[in-house]
């Protein structure tokens, strides 16, 4: 291992070599012996840890005896205890180093641990003498005002000034419960789905301050909307509504894909393509994007793919105690997406894994009363806590490792809706679920609860009619509620949140153009004969100037009479034949008053000019 001299082969000429930069050439190259340097590192290192050692024992006999005795900064303990954390940080650059005489020098100053244990008491004494009287504090304690500081800290964070409340924009997708919500991941598209059969796409970047939909489909005919929900890169929608297909939909509005229909005379629903009766809940994977979940009154939960609609990709078939089929009424992914989770007619949650379809993983029995339709179900961000709104009125949360009572549980929350939803805040730290009311029964509201102890955070009055669902979105940090009376209102802050309905708020409503003058098209044909040309068109400006000028253009028409007559005008009452008629005999101003004069009123004249009577007698 020693590097060998290099020799020169020749000489080269000095002036040459000054002015190339070669000057270096005519020396000989060091001459380094790897195995003595070797050596000498590892007699460093042995002796280094040695002393490490050393330094730990005595450091340890200090210690012991500190602890029988009222503390006192014993200047020795903790130089020793110094040379041995200088020791342990130097170790590695001095084992690396050539010389002894650099890795004998070492750090100087009172170690970390007795640094923080024996310092911070004797500044302490220094400041007020009262405080610190015993032993030393471990290294891990918090001073005093450090906990003040925390609580203040606190109080700057506290969760109900994270929710962005502050405005609000209304959204009217109609005059039926707005029973579906979904927001692609960006947060750019809004879709809205109801019970009017209508889904409705709102673009914020698009829209202006009068909040019109960009476009309006019913893609399921008469079925009402279940459930929108934009896939994980948010370029498909799924919806499922009243019918047994769930369909896919592209971000415009066009079909991509729909589930095909079971056969409804097989008994085993394993052996069917595809659900038999109507759905009642969807989902996409969060990691896969091409894959969804459905459930439906089939007794059913079935994954499928969106490049293959002849057929479901796996079943799940949740059963009651006594092994009978169950009605799933919500399914969800887990975060991951390796569990599923669906809510049952009988009060149960059963999770399966994805890859597992027979037996369940973990199951609640009595998670929400028999009979209630169990109306969401949804993972917390972490992955670890599942909440469940039921139809009996509660809200409860679970640790699905724990899975035989709620960690937390609430109830009167009022909830008349196979969809009423429950959510996550994007810190993971609230819950929000909406509740019913009956028609004239007060202000359905929106309810905050903190996740560790369900207490009751904050409430928002949204409108006099149900809150069915609730969606938070973490990139806008905006709050989505779709109500029972037609309308999706948009909460959120100016300063929390981004983008989202601020976008739209700030643009004004486009003026509507001014229906111009209706003027027939003039054609113009110069070579037309004098019989078929038109007379040249001019300006309609000066036309109706022209016409302002002529009385008789200009005359405003008589009103209507209205009332008794006016004006000399008889009013008349309706335009029927008799009301005609009355008016026209009104009109006929002879008076008949004395029979004998009207008669007599004749009689010169016919005396004169003899026309009836007379020429018949004068032959």
């Amino acid at each position: 291992p020693v590097v060998a001299d290099t020799e020169m082969l020749g000489t080269p000429d000095p002036e040459l070599s000054a002015t190339m930069g070669f000057s270096g050439f005519g020396k000989k190259a060091r001459t380094f012996d790897l195995e003595a340097m070797f050596e000498q590192t590892r007699r460093t290192a042995v002796e280094r840890s040695r002393k490490v050692l050393e330094a730990r024992e005595r450091e340890k006999e200090d210690q012991t005896e500190k602890e029988f005795r009222i503390p006192c900064t014993d200047s020795s303990s903790s130089a020793s205890s110094a040379r041995a954390v200088a020791s342990t940080l130097t170790e590695r650059e001095t084992a690396s180093s050539e010389s002894e005489d650099s890795s004998d020098e070492e750090l100087t100053g009172p170690a970390m641990h007795s640094q923080s244990s024996a310092k911070v008491p004797s500044e302490d004494n220094d400041d007020d003498d009262d405080e610190f009287i015993g032993p030393p504090l471990p290294p891990g304690f918090k001073d005093s005002d450090d906990d003040n500081d925390y609580d203040t800290e606190e109080e700057d964070n506290n969760p109900v000034k994270k929710i962005p409340d502050s405005h609000e924009i209304t959204l009217q997708h109609g005059t039926k419960t707005v029973s579906a919500l979904g927001l692609d991941p960006s947060g750019a598209r809004l879709i809205t789905g109801g019970y009017d059969y209508d889904v409705k796409f709102w673009d914020f970047a698009g829209m202006d301050a009068s909040l019109q939909a960009f476009r309006s489909l019913q893609p399921c005919e008469c079925h009402q909307i279940k459930s929108l929900q934009y896939s994980s890169t948010g370029d498909v929608i799924l919806v499922v509504s009243g019918n047994s297909q769930a369909k896919v939909l592209d971000r415009d509005g066009f079909p991509v894909m729909e589930c095909i229909k079971g056969d409804q005379y097989i008994v085993d629903m394993t052996n069917t393509k595809g659900h038999t009766a109507m759905l009642n809940s969807g989902c996409w994977h969060p990691k896969i994007k091409e894959e969804f979940l459905t459930c439906s009154n089939d007794g059913t939960v079935r994954t499928w793919d969106v490049n293959n609609e002849k057929k479901h990709k796996s079943v799940f078939k949740p059963r009651s105690v006594q092994g009978k089929r169950v009605i799933p009424t919500t399914c969800t992914y887990s975060r991951d997406g390796k569990l599923i989770a669906a809510g049952c007619q009988d009060g149960s949650i059963q999770i399966w894994d994805r890859n597992m379809t027979v037996h369940t993983k973990f199951h609640c029995r009595q998670a929400h009363a028999s009979g209630t339709d169990t109306s969401c179900l949804t993972f917390s961000y972490d992955g670890t806590v599942l909440a469940s709104r039921g139809g009996d009125d509660t809200l409860k949360i679970w640790d699905i490792r724990q899975f035989k009572k709620p960690l937390n549980s609430v109830d009167g929350l009022p909830s008349f809706f196979p969809m009423t939803d429950c959510c996550f805040s994007p810190d993971d730290k609230i819950l929000v679920t909406g509740t019913s009311v009956k028609k004239g029964g007060g202000s359905g509201k929106l309810f905050f609860f903190y996740r560790e102890t369900f207490q009751k955070l904050y409430e928002i009055e949204v409108t006099d009619a149900s809150v069915v669902r609730c969606l938070w979105h973490p990139k806008l940090n905006q709050i989505m509620v779709g109500t029972g009376n037609g309308l999706a209102k948009v909460y959120y802050d100016p300063v929390k949140s981004q983008r989202g309905a601020k976008l739209c708020v700030v643009k004004t409503k486009r003026k509507e153009r001014q229906a111009e003058t209706l003027t027939q098209d003039y054609i113009i044909t110069p070579h037309a004969l004098p019989m078929f040309r038109e007379p040249r068109q001019r300006s309609t400006r000066k036309q109706l100037e022209k016409d302002r000028l002529d009385p008789l253009k200009s005359h405003k028409p008589e009103p209507p009479v209205a009332g008794a007559g006016r004006g000399g005008r008889v009013g008349t009452h309706g335009v029927t034949l008799s009301s005609y008629i009355v008016k026209n005999i009104a009109l006929d101003k002879t008076d008949d008053s004395n029979p004998r004069e009207a008669i007599l009123r004749h009689a010169k004249e016919a005396e004169e000019n003899p026309y009836w009577v007379a020429p018949a007698y004068a032959k």
